[in-house]
């Protein structure tokens, strides 16, 4: 009889386990941080009474969700020691996550950001309501607050995230033809093909976790980005290549410097031309670029 339930217990969160993944990811931008906490949904998961669990999936999402809390205010610590920009931890992702507009908006790099300027509670409130369609009630249990006060949080979330939130104006055409001439531009280091492609107040945000050389602060402006990748270029003084990939949903670059993979370039574009660049170094949040990760909102 233990074995069956232990099998059932096993088979649940697997099955579950994507989009378990998934949440805990999009509250904490680091899928080894995400890991962990699935890790601790397990334990946490394997002791409790299944016959006395209504919704599976809803109380998987709750241990997730108060588990992941945890660690955000933990990791929020941890960065605020970080070398330079913090940046999610990029992700190669499958074909289905790119066609899912909801969900490739909502795990794209700029949202991503947008996310991480809320409060732990304002997040794990906002991910809930607006990405995963989780009902008041469901949420209120998961965060330790009323369903009252968890409306308010969400509408006050809701307004922060609208504010900043990226604008979606380039369509998929648009978009793959400018990331292509920015892919050339910076094969070929040719100045005025950089400007041409890159909006004039365009902002690059690059991690290098104190590892890699990266910009320590937001640069802003065409022209300081292409001298900014220019220079990096002429100092390494080896052959730069550029991959087309999706992260995180979106078209992206994986750059390679001398044959190896250096980083991930993800990008924002408006209007056609390119508002936001993403450029992450750090070796330890490249581990997950040449493998699909699967996600999903359900």
């Amino acid at each position: 009889m233990a074995e069956s339930s232990d099998h059932t217990a096993t088979d649940t969160f697997v099955a579950h386990r994507n989009l378990l993944f998934t949440v805990a990811y999009e509250m904490l931008g680091s899928a080894a941080d995400a890991e962990d906490v699935l890790q601790e949904t397990w334990l946490r998961w394997v002791k409790a009474d299944l016959g006395q669990v209504r919704d599976q999936r809803a109380y998987l999402v709750r241990i997730t969700t108060r588990q992941a809390l945890n660690r955000l205010r933990t990791v929020n610590r941890r960065r605020e020691a970080y070398v330079g920009q913090w940046l999610p931890e990029p992700l190669l992702t499958t074909p289905d996550v790119a066609e899912d507009v909801e969900l490739a908006e909502s795990m794209s790099m700029a949202m991503m950001l947008v996310l991480e300027s809320l409060t732990p509670t304002e997040r794990a409130v906002f991910v809930l309501r607006e990405v995963f369609e989780v009902e008041y009630d469901e949420i209120a249990e998961a965060v330790g607050k009323t369903p009252a006060a968890v409306r308010q949080i969400a509408h006050r979330a809701r307004g922060h995230v609208d504010e900043r939130r990226p604008r979606r104006t380039a369509s998929a055409k648009e978009t793959r033809a400018a990331l292509e001439s920015f892919r050339r531009a910076l094969e070929t280091g040719n100045p005025q093909d950089l400007l041409d492609v890159l909006a004039p107040d365009v902002v690059l945000l690059s991690d290098g976790g104190g590892v890699k050389r990266a910009a320590l602060r937001p640069v802003v402006g065409a022209e300081k980005i292409v001298r900014f990748y220019l220079g990096g270029s002429a100092k390494l003084g080896v052959t730069i290549t550029c991959e087309p990939t999706v992260v995180n949903g979106s078209p992206a670059l994986a750059v390679h410097v001398g044959g190896e993979l250096d980083g991930v370039i993800a990008v924002r574009f408006e209007d056609a031309r390119i508002t936001g660049l993403y450029f992450v170094r750090n070796p330890e949040k490249l581990t997950r670029v040449t493998s699909e990760t699967p996600l999903t909102l359900r």
